[in-house]
């Protein structure tokens, strides 16, 4: 049953005094009247405190994200420091001070700068450590000593130690324990042995580097390159007078060649980078007609130069530096169009400094395309000297190797960083002319030069390397020519046999 107004009404009042009206009243009584006080005012400084407060909070409870922690780049020995106890003069002043005012003014104007020197020892990002020394002493006015070369001074002494080479075979061994197990008959020449002139040539070389670098603190070079090379040995096997360099160092990628007859597509990033090198020192005559791959990226190359060239905004200096660069390019693709070079994702090849490889006064230096053996732990690769690299490292391979060696190598990532990789250089032991890659062959002529100074121990062989650019045979052939006892081998184009017939 609904009830009128009238009636609600009189039961409201019954019910006693409104309070619900009441507040809403008085609220809106306050909501005019306070505009004109100074609460508000004092509402908003409160707000303001708790909002500073709380940023305040943040950034002290923020720590640094631990994609770069700073320990492993820059450490600090932090010391104690001794408590500073004020001295008898700043008692005395502070004395009179509380006693005469006019004595504040005076020790304030009687003031001086700070002077005083400490220093610090810090690991740079580089791997050396830093021994500084800060110090501090009274100058002249700002303006003289800004022009004074002697006011504002940097000073510092680089002092790295060069290696002994190790020569003995307790020394050798302390990198790999299976040396002389897998090589029975180095410790024989080792008593004739002499440290390469090449060692000492290749610290010399990181030297003047360092020199060059030195102007740039933390630019140097790192710890680690620097202490790249454990020994370079002049081998000499009494009975055979076989010649031989022996390296010991870490390994380094190199990922550079190219070769159109063996692979004729590779990847847009590699044809049309301007870093990647389609050459290697070793290379040999071209076999097909099948262009480089890396000959259209090249080419593309010569026509963004003309392009560039013919745009009259581009300056006369750009202009002679693009087609000095033409001319380069244009004798790589010239050399690419002629010959064909080994192709590090899938040949095993070492790197020798160039230094090394040029020599010809040394009998022990080597040649590009001498026989190598490459020992990481008790596994002996065959190799070949394929190519030539900075005269201040040593220690690189291609990474068809290095990723044999270590998975997870890449052209970024070495596979072996300790000083654990023996490289044994068969001196003048290329074949001529140069040919393209067998594996198998470079095995066995491998297997012949260790032959020749005491062979493998026992239970020891050379690694196989499998062809991964071989091509693959077709069965359907195959029975075709079953079939066709009189069938000849087809010729190329370039009068050479087909893949299968080789």
């Amino acid at each position: 049953m609904a009830h009128s107004k009238e009636s609600m009404l009189q039961e409201g009042d019954k019910k006693g005094f409104p309070w619900l009206r009441a507040s809403f009243f008085l609220l809106v009584l306050f909501a005019v009247i306070v505009p004109f006080t100074a609460v508000p005012e004092r509402l908003k400084d409160y707000v303001k405190e708790l909002i500073l407060a709380k940023k305040e909070a943040d950034r002290q409870e923020y720590v640094a994200p631990e994609e770069a922690p700073v320990e492993e780049i820059v450490h600090v020995v932090v010391e104690e420091k001794e408590e500073i106890k004020p001295s008898k003069e700043k008692t005395a002043v502070s004395e009179v001070v509380e006693e005469d005012p006019i004595m504040v003014e005076k020790a304030i104007a009687t003031k001086e700068h700070f002077v005083g020197t400490k220093g610090d020892m810090v690991r740079m990002s580089k791997g050396f450590y830093f021994d500084y020394t800060f110090e501090t002493s009274k100058g002249a006015l700002a303006s003289s000593e800004r022009e004074d070369k002697q006011s504002y001074v940097a000073e510092y002494k680089l002092k790295v130690r060069l290696p002994k080479a190790s020569q003995s075979l307790e020394e050798l061994s302390k990198v790999n324990s299976k040396l002389g197990d897998v090589l029975p008959g180095l410790s024989g020449m080792l008593d004739e042995a002499k440290v390469s002139d090449f060692y000492y040539t290749l610290y010399e070389n990181k030297v003047k580097r360092l020199e060059r670098e030195v102007v740039q603190l933390n630019e140097l070079s790192t710890k680690h390159n620097f202490y790249d090379c454990e020994t370079i040995l002049n081998l000499t096997h009494k009975q055979s007078g076989r010649k031989m360099l022996l390296l010991q160092g870490d390994m380094d990628v190199v990922s550079d060649g190219s070769d159109g007859d063996r692979l004729a597509e590779m990847p847009d990033k590699i044809v049309n980078s301007t870093h990647y090198q389609p050459f290697t020192s070793y290379g040999w005559k071209k076999q097909t007609k099948t262009p480089n791959p890396m000959v259209a990226g090249w080419k593309k190359r010569i026509g963004n130069a003309k392009r560039e060239i013919a745009d009259p905004q581009t300056t006369a200096e750009r202009k002679a530096w693009l087609k000095a660069r033409m001319k380069m390019l244009q004798r790589g693709i010239d050399d690419m169009e002629a010959r064909s070079f080994l192709i590090a994702e899938y040949d095993p090849f070492i790197v020798m400094p160039v230094n090394v490889i040029t020599n010809r006064t040394d009998s022990h230096a080597t040649r590009v395309g001498d026989y190598a053996v490459v020992i990481v732990d008790d596994v002996i690769y065959p190799a070949i000297v394929g190519d030539g690299g900075p005269t201040f490292k040593v220690g690189e391979a291609s990474l068809r190797m290095a990723k044999q060696i270590n998975e997870k190598a890449s052209p970024y990532s070495r596979p072996v960083s300790d000083l654990t990789v023996t490289y044994l250089v068969f001196s003048n032991s290329r074949d001529l002319p140069a040919s393209p890659p067998n594996y198998e062959k470079w095995r066995e002529r491998c297997a012949a030069l260790l032959g020749e100074i005491g062979g493998l121990g026992e239970g020891y062989s050379l690694y196989e390397w499998e062809d991964l650019l071989a091509p693959q045979e077709d069965d359907s052939e195959e029975v075709a020519g079953s079939q066709n006892d009189d069938a000849t081998p087809e010729k190329t184009d370039a009068g050479n046999t087909t893949d299968v017939e080789k």
